[in-house]
């Protein structure tokens, strides 16, 4: 089964690791099954945190994914509009099942060639055992 890695920005990541964030708000989805989404917090933090299992999304217009999510979204409105501008659907995957590493890892050491995904990228496999 192939996982995700997906780049969050330090703040939204301190939401999701608060309880606070319950949805990851996407332009566009995999298009392969996926089984864990491993959260890479990048600059200043660049360090793999921790993963969520991959139970499903959804998919609506930007308006509608707002009102259904917006009293777990961990982000305030406005950057939520200015995220999805001008855009005709808005993905929103559901944050279940989350488990944080008590030592954030260094994606250097477990990943070849590294280079901070700028939405996100497969993975054969885990990141650890």
């Amino acid at each position: 089964m192939l996982n995700v890695l997906i780049s969050i920005k330090p703040k939204y990541v301190q939401e999701i690791l608060g309880g606070k964030k319950k949805y990851e708000y996407r332009k566009s989805i995999f298009k392969r099954e996926v089984d864990k989404i491993y959260i890479y917090s990048t600059s200043p933090d660049r360090k793999i945190v921790g993963y969520f299992k991959f139970v499903g999304y959804l998919k609506e217009d930007p308006e509608k994914i707002w009102e259904i999510t917006k009293e777990c979204s961990g982000i305030d409105k406005e950057s939520f509009k200015e995220y999805f501008n001008n855009k005709t659907h808005a993905y929103a995957i559901k944050i279940e099942q989350l488990y944080i590493f008590h030592t954030p890892i260094d994606p250097h050491k477990v990943l070849q060639n590294f280079i901070a995904p700028q939405s996100y990228f497969y993975l054969q496999g885990d990141i650890v055992g």
